[in-house]
C-alpha cells in the first residue's frame, strides 16, 4: 500500500504555501493521496477568524483539482480540541498497517513538544517535515533526540514500514503565511496571488475577512 499523507492546520486560510508543500511532499514521497483536515479548535493557537465551513469551503475550492488532495473533515464533525495525536489513532484504526506519513511546517516542528502527547505522533504515523531555507530544526532536547534517531534521507524508506521515521525535505521556497494573508484581507487589500484563483474569489464574494472600515487597496 502507498503511503497516506495527513496535512492538518487552521488553513484559515489556505494559501500556495500549504499547497506548495503538500504538493513536493506528495510526489517525493509517492504518496498516494493527501487527506487536506482543517481543526475545529486549536488547542495551541488562537481561534481562526474563520468559520469552521467557510475554512472546510475554502480547502475544497482550493484542491479541486489535484485529484491526489482529498478534504477531511473529521475534526470538525468531532468538534472540540484539535489534538492530532486523536486523528491518527483514529486514521492508524482504519487503515491498518498502511504507512501514515503527518505532515508539518517547521514552525510546527519547533512547538510539537507542546502538543497533546506529542510523543505518540512517530509510534502513530512518520513525520515528514516541510522545511524552509535558513530554518534551523530542533537540536536540543528531547525534539532533537528524537530528530537524531528517527530521521531517515532515503524517501522510499517510508513506504516500507507503517510508521516511526522522520523525513525533511528542504527548501520548500513559498515563504507565504495565512498571517500576512489574514492581514491584507483584514485591511481590504486584495490577496491575489497568495491562493488559488476560486479560493479567493470565495473569500472577497462572501467577505469572510471583511471588517467594518477596511477598504480595498
Amino acid at each position: 500500500m502507498r503511503p497516506l499523507g495527513i496535512f492538518g492546520g487552521m488553513f484559515d486560510p489556505i494559501h500556495f504555501g500549504h499547497l506548495r508543500a503538500a504538493y513536493e511532499l506528495s510526489v517525493m514521497l509517492d504518496l498516494e493521496q493527501v487527506l487536506f483536515i482543517p481543526a475545529a479548535d486549536p488547542p495551541h493557537r488562537s481561534s481562526p477568524l474563520a468559520d469552521a465551513a467557510s475554512r472546510m469551503d475554502m480547502v475544497r475550492a482550493a484542491i479541486a483539482d489535484e485529484p491526489r488532495f482529498v478534504a477531511d473533515d473529521r475534526e470538525i464533525r468531532r468538534g472540540g480540541c484539535s489534538y492530532t495525536v486523536l486523528t491518527l489513532e483514529v486514521l492508524r484504526a482504519e487503515q491498518g498497517e498502511r504507512p501514515l506519513v503527518l505532515m508539518l511546517g517547521a514552525d510546527a516542528l519547533a512547538g510539537l513538544a507542546d502538543w497533546h502527547r506529542w510523543r505518540e505522533l512517530p509510534v502513530l504515523a512518520h513525520l515528514a517535515i516541510a522545511n524552509r531555507p535558513g530554518v534551523s530544526l530542533p537540536a536540543q532536547g528531547e525534539l532533537g533526540a528524537m530528530l537524531r534517531a528517527r530521521r531517515e534521507r532515503d524517501a522510499r524508506r517510508l513506504a516500507a514500514q507503517p510508521a516511526g521515521l522522520v523525513f525533511v525535505h528542504e527548501g520548500v521556497g513559498l515563504d507565504v503565511s495565512s498571517t500576512d494573508a489574514r492581514e491584507a484581507l483584514c485591511q481590504g487589500r486584495d490577496p491575489r496571488y497568495l491562493m488559488p484563483e476560486p479560493v479567493r474569489r470565495m473569500i472577497l464574494d462572501k467577505g469572510i475577512y471583511a471588517r467594518p472600515g477596511a477598504t480595498e487597496g
